[in-house]
């Protein structure tokens, strides 16, 4: 009995061992930790020669080029998310930098760059085109920006905020990991005592960014307290300071007025406007047009006006606009071809600095309305080099804008904002003449909010809001919209000959009227010493160094002796 007892005893015994030892794989291949090692170069999805992108902790799409040891990205990367200042000459094979004092040049795929004129040699090729993409050597653009980069195997590393963050130590050597999780592959390993920035902490894992920027997960169990810790900027950019942009303001605020002259025969009107004009300090003669492509414009100006408006005490400020002479022939000016170039670019400034000499202007003011959306690049590239020029001959430079929107951001309010002494508000056409849609040509609201878009660009101690000397009587019949402009020095008479009394719109905060005639309706909103009052006190709220009033010979006594008491509050 004993004897068939025992075999069977084994082979339970054995069951129990082997059923025992497959629990115990079991139990190790579920809680042991994997030991599989991921391939950074998979891990960051990179081909040979190119390196990942990371901008604080995000991949960004796009890979940048590794070549000859020096890390290069795309031109459109750089000016998108590092510094926007950057411009490409594509005529002229360039790559442009201009600063406060002058312009940084360097050819494509050479390794010599032109700091203000002067040459200088940089360790490697700054920038070289490879099929439709320019690419910026690392370290160049570096010199010129306000970023940190870091270059390891199989990835880049840039930093533009160094905000304090959350970091823990590492309490022994460990690994980390490609997720949260045991079995998950291994990315790198990580020493005990290493920094690790705490990016997002779960229940049982913490996802983490290692010393050289490795994003990957590591146990809770494993990092030390956490603590703030803000990092430091570590990019050695040697060799070239960014020059600080000086502004040419005056010792009051600005009180102009544009004058327009549509002809040199106009200057002769020069003593009318003025005296019609008390208060006023800086005077806009509209002389001058863009009237071809390459950078040149035709000229209404007499040095003698000059002459006579300084003996007035006024400072004047030449216009130059982009559509006068367009609007004259009918040739068309395209703003784009202009600006785009370095040579009609230089034309056209050199014009504008010349003129200025010749004439003894005291600034320069820019009016240009046609510009295209794709032109914004070429715009601010232009501003920045006008701006320079107009500083070294020690003219104030003033650029006109629409009230700013989505559809005008080619503008560039932010350059204007950093290099011009004065930005001026076109504080009208919210609606124009023409447009077929009766409305204010300038209600509170609309100027109200002109003004707080602009100062989020434009610090209040440059920033000018211009006001209209006219509104627009609307004529409506059906399906047709009739207008025809309206002067602060006229109305008075048309109200009368209409036997019009006007109402105050709160909404607008103007005086409204409205009137039938036949099958015919009419309304405007009118300009006036209380809307006027209304516009002044905003603006004074929001502490702009000056006004601006479109146009001269179109006010009237009374309210230039409101407009001009701005000045002095």
């Amino acid at each position: 009995m004993k004897r068939k007892i025992l075999p069977v005893l084994l082979a339970m015994i054995l069951m129990v061992v082997i059923a025992a030892g497959a629990v115990g794989v079991w139990l190790y291949d579920k809680y042991s930790y994997g030991t599989e090692v991921m391939e950074l170069q998979e891990y960051y999805g990179v081909d040979d020669g190119h390196l990942a992108v990371f901008l604080q902790e995000k991949k960004m799409k796009g890979q940048a080029v590794l070549k000859d040891g020096i890390c290069y990205l795309d031109v459109d990367f750089v000016k998108e998310y590092l510094n926007d200042t950057f411009y490409v000459d594509e005529a002229e094979e360039e790559l442009l930098y201009t600063d406060a004092l002058g312009t940084i040049r360097t050819q494509f795929g050479t390794e010599t760059y032109y700091l203000y004129g002067d040459e200088k040699q940089f360790e490697g090729t700054t920038c070289f085109r490879q099929e439709d993409k320019l690419y910026v050597a690392l370290p160049y653009a570096a010199m010129f920006s306000e970023f940190d980069y870091q270059v390891y195997d199989y990835r880049v590393q840039l930093t533009t905020e160094w905000e304090s963050c959350q970091a823990a130590h590492i309490l022994k050597d460990t690994k980390v990991r490609y997720r949260g999780g045991i079995k998950s592959e291994i990315l790198c390993e990580a020493p005990a005592g290493e920094t690790m920035r705490i990016l997002e902490r779960m229940e049982t894992w913490c996802k983490v960014m290692t010393d050289d920027c490795v994003i990957g997960y590591v146990e809770n169990k494993l990092l030390g307290e956490e603590f703030a810790m803000t990092p430091e900027k570590e990019t050695d950019t040697d060799g070239y300071t960014a020059p600080e942009y000086t502004t040419s303001r005056m010792d009051e605020k600005v009180c102009l007025g544009w004058h327009a002259i549509g002809a040199v025969g106009g200057n002769v009107t020069l003593e009318k406007v003025v005296a019609g004009a008390p208060g006023m300090n800086v005077i806009g003669p509209t002389w001058f047009s863009l009237n071809d492509n390459e950078g040149g414009f035709r000229n209404y100006s007499d040095s003698s006006y000059v002459e006579r408006a300084h003996s007035y005490g006024l400072e004047v400020w030449g216009v130059w606009d982009d559509f006068n002479y367009e609007n004259e022939t009918g040739e068309h000016i395209d703003d784009t071809l202009i600006l785009s170039t370095s040579e009609s670019r230089n034309r056209l400034v050199q014009g504008i600095l010349n003129t200025a000499s010749d004439l003894n202007l005291d600034g320069v003011n820019l009016d240009f309305e046609n510009l295209g959306d794709d032109c914004g690049e070429a715009y601010g590239q232009f501003l920045r080099e006008l701006s320079v020029e107009c500083r070294k001959q020690g003219l104030r430079l003033s650029v006109d804008n629409y009230m700013p929107n989505e559809g005008n951001r080619q503008y560039r309010m932010e350059v204007q904002g950093q290099v011009a002494d004065y930005v001026i508000l076109m504080g009208y056409d919210e609606h124009w003449h023409g447009s077929q849609n009766p409305g204010s040509v300038a209600s509170i609201g609309f100027v109200s909010e002109g003004i707080e878009k602009a100062l989020k660009y434009v610090s209040a101690d440059k920033l000018i809001n211009a006001l209209p000397f006219y509104t627009i009587v609307w004529k409506i019949e059906g399906e047709a919209v009739a207008d025809e402009y309206l002067t602060l020095e006229n109305q008075a008479d048309f109200l009368s000959k209409n036997n019009l009394t006007p109402v105050w719109d709160e909404k607008t905060c103007q005086n409204y009227a409205e009137w039938s005639s036949g099958a015919q309706t009419g309304k405007v909103w009118l300009e006036d010493l209380e809307s006027i009052r209304v516009k002044l006190n905003v603006m004074s709220t929001n502490n702009l160094t000056g006004v601006a009033v479109w146009r001269l010979d179109y006010g009237t006594p009374e309210v230039w002796t409101l407009v001009s008491a701005f000045k002095n509050l």
